[in-house]
C-alpha cells in the first residue's frame, strides 16, 4: 500500500468501528461500547503514525505511547483522557476486570467517555486532513 492508501485504511477502519460504538451505545451496551471506542482512536492514531513515519504502526494499544511515538503533540489533559480510554482495552479484553468494568459503566460514565472519544476523534481527523 501507499502511504496515502495505508493512512485511508485506517481511518476507514476506525469510521467503522465509530459506527459499532454507536450502535452498541444505543443498545445500551455500554463496556464494548469503551472497548470499540478505544479502536476507534487507535485506529486513527495508527493513521497519524503513518502520515508523520511514512511505515507501518507499532503493535501497542497504549494510546499515549502511540501518540508520542508518532510526535503527535498533546496537552495533559489530552493525555489524561487518552491514559483512561487506553483502560477500556485492558478492561473490556480480561476477564478479571470485566465484571468491575461492567458495574463501573453507567449510562453516564459511557456517555460521557463516548463524548470524549467523539471529541478526541474529530480534533485528530482534522489534524489528518492537513
Amino acid at each position: 500500500m501507499k502511504t496515502k492508501e495505508h493512512i485511508q485504511f485506517w481511518i476507514d477502519s476506525s469510521d467503522d468501528d465509530f459506527q459499532a460504538m454507536a450502535h452498541l451505545f444505543e443498545k445500551g451496551d455500554y463496556t464494548w461500547s469503551l472497548f470499540i471506542g478505544h479502536l476507534v482512536l487507535e485506529k486513527l492514531l495508527k493513521a497519524w503514525y503513518v502520515k508523520t513515519n511514512s511505515n507501518m504502526p507499532p503493535f501497542i494499544h497504549d494510546l499515549v505511547r502511540l501518540a508520542e511515538k508518532g510526535d503527535l503533540v498533546l496537552d495533559d489533559s489530552q493525555k489524561d483522557i487518552l491514559d483512561t480510554i487506553s483502560t477500556f482495552n485492558i478492561r473490556g479484553r480480561y476477564d478479571d476486570y470485566k465484571r468491575e468494568f461492567y458495574l463501573k459503566c453507567s449510562d453516564a460514565f459511557t456517555n460521557e467517555w463516548i463524548h470524549n472519544i467523539k471529541e478526541f476523534r474529530k480534533w485528530i481527523k482534522t489534524k489528518l486532513r492537513k
